[in-house]
């Protein structure tokens, strides 16, 4: 009975989303904030940088050494007075690790670089920063003044909108801030002022967290007996057929493919196996990118090009689709003779010739009209397009589980998160295959039902210009993004 509640409590615990843990813009993000602040008569640049679970990871792989980081800063930003540019020396510096998702780490790494001392009543100042150009993320820049200092005018703002990278506005977590480059006019103040000094304390840690998923805390459980490997596995797979459900996992994709194809119960499972496959590759594959690769590849620009490859995936197999069914006729509502075609049964005719035997000439007009090339060409067509839509339904790997991917190596748990994130993809194949079951389940209903029109009859090849229409879309989006 006391197990019976020990495996009751971590499935509930499991299943709730638990509070504070997974980065508001995403595993990926490298998120960057300068405060130009003018303390007295001298310039400041007050940088923050937040890095996210991922690009954490990677850069905890080779050590990080807050010092090396901020030489690198000072050299990625530029700061102009006058039209001339002033040099910037890193004088402090503070770094934290607060906990993000799967029992990995974010990092938080404020640095205050000092600028030169502006002489006379009006200072133009011109600042761009330069670092972490290719990676996405929230780009934030304001200018201040303080000690007596006042800023004239400025093509920024003077306070935060996220806080300083500690919190996110929610509204703007789909469109965050991007920007690099300001410009302001100051007045300095008549004296020197005091230097910015960095945050500590709870104020360092970040406290912005979204809540964490239940799949991404499976790999962190401390005690791994059968019976919550078991549960665990368990809850895994209800993650994954959750996650499935979330908009952009070709649910429709698949139904409308299985109906435009006429697609039996087989090829709904086939079709589900095959989203495992490429899911649970696609993980380990961007989990090998991310290890081994990252100084080469940003993890994260490959994914607008597997968007860009399922866009053009789905293309082909719609427009496969499609001009095989203008070519049956059944956009017209035309007359196709398939494996039911017309049968022309015998027509005896007996001739007396006046002999003791009569002449039996049994004609078989058994004219198929094409009956056995259509079925063949509609199995070559559904096989191969069952491989193109699956590998479009589950080439974008989920970033919980490169997540989970990531935990279990630095908890040394390979094993058992490997075993996690195939229960993860069995769980999202479940739900994709139980929807092309009902489509193919409910096209054979209503083919039984006998329903008249031209619209009823093209369904077919309705499904088949959905499904190109939806492959032109999601081609149109990925396109800006890769070039």
């Amino acid at each position: 009975m006391r197990r019976l509640l020990i495996l009751s409590g971590l499935v509930l615990s499991l299943l709730l989303p638990a509070v504070a843990s997974a980065h508001p813009l995403g595993n990926f993000t490298i998120n960057r904030f300068s405060d130009v602040e003018v303390s007295g008569d001298r310039a400041y640049v007050v940088y923050v940088l937040d890095m996210a679970e991922i690009p954490t990871f990677q850069a905890r792989q080779s050590g990080v050494n807050p010092a090396v980081y901020a030489q690198r800063i000072a050299r990625g930003v530029r700061l102009t007075v006058g039209g001339s540019p002033v040099r910037l020396t890193p004088i402090r510096h503070a770094l934290a690790f607060p906990k993000g998702q799967g029992g990995l780490h974010t990092m938080r790494l404020e640095i205050v670089l000092q600028g030169p001392v502006l002489s006379g009543s009006r200072a133009v100042i011109a600042y761009h920063d330069g670092n972490y150009a290719d990676r996405i993320g929230w780009k934030e820049i304001v200018v201040s003044g303080s000690h007596g200092a006042t800023v004239t005018s400025a093509s920024v703002p003077a306070t935060s909108t996220s806080d300083e990278l500690r919190a996110y506005p929610k509204d703007q977590l789909r469109s965050p801030v991007d920007v690099t480059s300001a410009t302001a006019t100051l007045q300095p103040g008549a004296s020197e002022g005091a230097a910015p000094v960095p945050t500590s304390g709870r104020a360092l840690q970040a406290p912005d967290r979204v809540a964490d998923s239940g799949f991404s805390r499976l790999v962190t459980r401390g005690h791994l007996s059968v019976g919550v490997i078991l549960i665990s596995l368990l809850i895994a797979g209800f993650w994954g057929a959750a996650h499935a459900l979330t908009p952009g996992h070709g649910k429709a994709l698949v139904a409308g493919y299985l109906v435009g194809t006429k697609g039996t119960p087989r090829h709904a499972v086939l079709l589900g196996a095959t989203v495992t496959i490429t899911h649970t590759a696609g993980v380990f594959a961007l989990g090998l990118v991310t290890l081994a690769l990252s100084q080469f590849i940003v993890p994260e620009t490959l994914y607008p090009w597997l968007t860009l490859v399922s866009g053009l995936l789905v293309v082909g197999v719609g427009a496969t689709v499609l001009r095989t069914r203008l070519r049956s006729g059944s956009w017209s509502g035309g007359h196709t003779h398939g494996r039911n075609g017309h049968q022309h049964h015998h027509h005896g005719h007996e001739h007396d010739h006046g002999h003791d035997h009569a002449h039996h000439h049994a004609h078989d007009h058994g004219h198929t009209h094409q009956d056995d090339a259509p079925a063949a060409d509609e199995k070559a067509l559904t096989d191969r397009g069952i491989l193109g839509v699956g590998i479009a339904a589950g080439i974008l790997p989920c970033p919980s589980a490169l997540v989970v991917l990531l935990s279990a190596i630095a908890l040394h748990r390979i094993g058992f998160g490997l075993a996690l994130i195939i229960a993860f993809s069995l769980g999202l194949a479940c739900t994709v295959t139980g929807i092309g079951l009902v489509a193919v389940l409910a096209r054979k209903a209503f083919g039984r039902v006998s329903l008249e029109g031209r619209v009823v009859r093209a369904l077919p090849a309705l499904s088949a210009l959905v499904i190109l229409c939806v492959g032109v879309a999601i081609t149109i989006r990925a396109l800006p993004r890769v070039m």
